[in-house]
């Protein structure tokens, strides 16, 4: 067993809560149409980003990195895009009463400010890799490694809880009172060719 692999378990196993399925492989997905889960990407781990765990500066400042190039704030700060991106870091995170709407109903930006609050690390790391509804990219999630989602979690639970819970996701059909965005696709009455 190298270094690598002993980091990789002993970080696995600090956390209070351990679970069968760290990585999330037997999440049961939302719908059949949902692809497979992706492996995280655990060759990636170098021992700088293991031994960043150690420095909690150096570690939550990866994480507000990441937030912010991984393009969290796009939809789980409200006004983010709009504003492009000059939003203070206080209000970052607290989701968004904007829903999405497609095939599967209609969900909105969690506020992961509350949600992190809540999870313990390991709690996270299972989460993070756990299918979601669409428009949420947890695929992208699943492939980081284990330090990087250490690093985004911490620096979240840096900023403290703030703001209210999203609204409820809608079925498909159902109609709902807030603003979304409409995800389906529209046909074009004839192609236009250059």
């Amino acid at each position: 067993m190298n270094a690598r692999s002993i980091a990789l378990s002993i970080l696995v196993l600090t956390p209070l809560s351990v679970t069968a399925d760290p990585w999330g492989i037997n999440a049961e997905p939302f719908a059949d149409s949902t692809p497979p889960l992706v492996e995280p990407v655990a060759s990636s781990f170098t021992d700088s980003a293991m031994s960043d765990l150690n420095d909690p500066t150096r570690v939550i400042e990866r994480g507000r990195y990441l937030v912010k190039v991984s393009g969290c704030n796009d939809c789980h700060t409200e006004g983010y895009m709009q504003g492009n991106g000059e939003v203070p870091t206080e209000q970052w995170l607290t989701g968004s009463a904007v829903g999405f709407q497609g095939p599967w109903g209609t969900t909105y930006p969690t506020n992961l400010r509350l949600l992190l609050n809540e999870l313990t690390e390991a709690e996270w790391l299972v989460r993070a890799r756990e299918p979601k509804r669409p428009p949420m990219p947890w695929f992208n999630l699943s492939a980081m490694t284990d330090a990087d989602l250490v690093a985004i979690y911490r620096f979240v639970r840096s900023l403290g809880a703030a703001g209210e819970p999203a609204p409820v996701a809608a079925a498909p059909g159902d109609a709902v009172a807030t603003p979304y965005f409409d995800f389906v696709p529209k046909a074009l009455s004839h192609v236009v060719t250059r």
